[in-house]
C-alpha cells in the first residue's frame, strides 16, 4: 500500500511538472492582434506653434504626440472653469444636486468681473442654464454663483477643486478661485489641462455635450461659443478657451473622428486667431499620422497563470481597463504582444491585483505596457496540493538550472 501511494505521488508530481513546463512557456506568449495592412506613413516632427506652451495627446491611450514646455506653470485663465466643471459635474453624478435645481444667485456672484452671462442678483436660475452659461459664455458670474450653491463659498468650492486635481494627477496646478483671475498662485500647466479635458470627456459624456453648443441665449442676450474650432475644424466637439493680459490667449480642445478622440492644450498664443489656427494645425498632425487601436477588452481573459499552491493550478490573467495603442500610421502590422509573467505565482491570489506585464512592441522597442491582473480570486489549497506544489516546484528548479548549465558549458 506505502508503495503504491509513492507511485502515486511521483506520478501526480511528473504530471505536474510536465504541466509546468508547459504553462512556462507561456512567459512570452505572443497573442494576435487583428490588424489591415496599411502603407506605412514618414511621420515628421510637430508642426510649429506659437504659442508659451503646448500639447497635443490621443484621449484613449494618453500617448503624448507633440509637447512643448507642457510642464510649465502658467496663468489659466478660463480654462480654470473646466477644473469647476468638473467638480459640478462629479456633484450632479453623486445626486447632492440636479439639473433642474434653482440657485438664487449672490450679490457677489453677480458683481463678479470679467465675462458675464448676466444673471442678476435674486435671481433663481436652473443649474442647466449656469453650466451653459460657464460653458458658452465663460460667465464668470455663473461660475461664483455655482461655486457657491455646490460648496457654500467660492473658497470652499476652491478647496474642493484642488483636491479634485490631486486625485487626477494634475500636480502642478494650483487654483485660488474658480473663474481663473490673475494671480501669481493660481496657475496650472498644458499637460495638467489635458489630464483634465481627458476625464471629463470619458467620465461625464452627457455633460461633454454642453461643449459643442455654438451659441447660448439668457436675458434676451445672445451669446456665441468662443470656441472658434466648433466652425473651423469639422471634428471638433470642445473644450473651452481662456484669455488674460497675463496668460495670453488659451483654448483646450477636444475632436473625434472615426472613435479617435484627440485633445490640444494651446497656452499662451499671441491672439484668438493664433490659437485657433495653431490648434487646427495639432489636431490635424495628430490624425493624418498616427493611428490608435483597441487591442484588448477590459477584463477578458488573456492568459491562464501556473499557481503554485492554490485551490485552482491555473489562475486567468487580463487587463483591468480597455487597452488602447497610439502609434504612427500604418504601423500597426508590425506590432507584437508578449506577456511577461511574474515567478513564481503562489496563491494566495488577489483579484485584481497585478502578476505580470502585457507589453506592446514595434520594430524592438516597447510601445506600451499594462498590467495583467487576476480576474479571479485563487485561495491557498489544501495539505496536498501543498505538498505536490512544494515537490514539483523544486523539482522544476532543478531541471531548469541543469538545463542551463548544460546549455552554458
Amino acid at each position: 500500500m506505502r508503495h503504491n501511494a509513492i507511485s502515486k505521488l511521483v506520478c501526480s508530481v511528473m504530471t505536474l511538472f510536465v504541466s509546468t513546463t508547459t504553462l512556462a512557456a507561456t512567459t512570452n506568449t505572443v497573442i494576435p492582434i487583428p490588424t489591415q495592412p496599411q502603407q506605412a506613413i514618414i511621420t515628421p516632427s510637430a508642426p510649429s506653434i506659437d504659442a508659451k506652451s503646448y500639447i497635443l495627446i490621443d484621449a484613449n491611450s494618453g500617448k503624448v504626440l507633440a509637447e512643448k514646455n507642457a510642464d510649465t506653470h502658467l496663468a489659466p485663465a478660463s480654462l480654470t472653469k473646466l477644473m469647476s466643471l468638473y467638480v459640478i459635474s462629479s456633484t450632479l453624478k453623486s445626486g447632492t444636486i440636479h439639473l433642474d435645481d434653482k440657485v438664487r444667485i449672490s450679490t457677489k456672484a453677480w458683481k463678479t468681473d470679467g465675462s458675464r452671462m448676466f444673471v442678476k442678483a435674486g435671481d433663481e436660475v436652473p443649474v442647466k442654464d449656469l453650466m451653459q452659461g460657464i460653458v458658452v459664455a465663460s460667465g464668470n458670474d455663473a461660475t461664483v454663483a455655482m461655486a457657491e450653491y455646490v460648496a457654500g463659498t467660492e473658497e470652499a468650492f476652491t478647496s474642493i477643486m484642488n483636491a479634485q486635481a490631486k486625485n487626477l494627477g494634475m500636480n502642478n496646478s494650483h487654483f485660488l478661485d474658480s473663474t481663473g483671475l490673475p494671480n501669481p498662485l493660481h496657475y496650472s500647466t498644458a499637460r495638467d489641462l489635458a489630464t483634465l479635458a481627458q476625464a471629463i470627456t470619458q467620465t461625464f459624456p452627457e455633460d461633454y455635450k454642453l461643449f459643442s453648443e455654438k451659441s447660448f441665449t439668457y436675458n434676451n442676450i445672445h451669446q456665441s461659443n468662443r470656441n472658434r474650432l466648433l466652425w473651423h475644424f469639422q471634428y471638433a466637439d470642445g473644450l473651452k478657451t481662456g484669455h488674460t493680459d497675463d496668460a495670453g490667449y488659451c483654448l483646450v480642445a477636444s475632436a473625434l473622428k472615426d472613435g479617435t478622440r484627440l485633445i490640444s492644450v494651446v497656452m499662451g498664443a499671441p491672439s484668438d486667431q493664433v490659437r485657433t489656427e495653431d490648434s487646427i494645425r495639432l489636431l490635424t498632425y495628430g490624425y493624418r499620422f498616427f493611428e490608435t487601436h483597441k487591442l484588448y477588452s477590459a477584463n477578458t481573459e488573456l492568459t491562464r497563470a501556473r499557481t503554485w499552491k492554490g485551490t485552482s493550478k491555473e489562475t486567468p490573467l487580463g487587463v483591468a481597463k480597455d487597452f488602447y495603442v497610439t502609434m504612427p500610421a500604418g504601423q500597426a502590422k508590425n506590432i507584437q504582444t508578449n506577456i511577461n509573467l511574474n515567478q513564481p505565482i503562489k496563491a494566495p491570489i488577489v483579484k485584481g491585483q497585478s502578476y505580470g506585464t502585457l507589453n506592446i512592441v514595434l520594430n524592438g522597442q516597447v510601445l506600451a505596457s499594462e498590467p495583467l491582473i487576476a480576474l479571479t480570486n485563487n485561495a491557498k489549497g489544501g495539505l496536498w496540493r501543498n505538498m505536490a506544489d512544494s515537490i514539483s516546484y523544486n523539482y522544476k528548479k532543478v531541471f531548469t538550472h541543469s538545463t542551463e548549465k548544460a546549455n552554458n558549458g
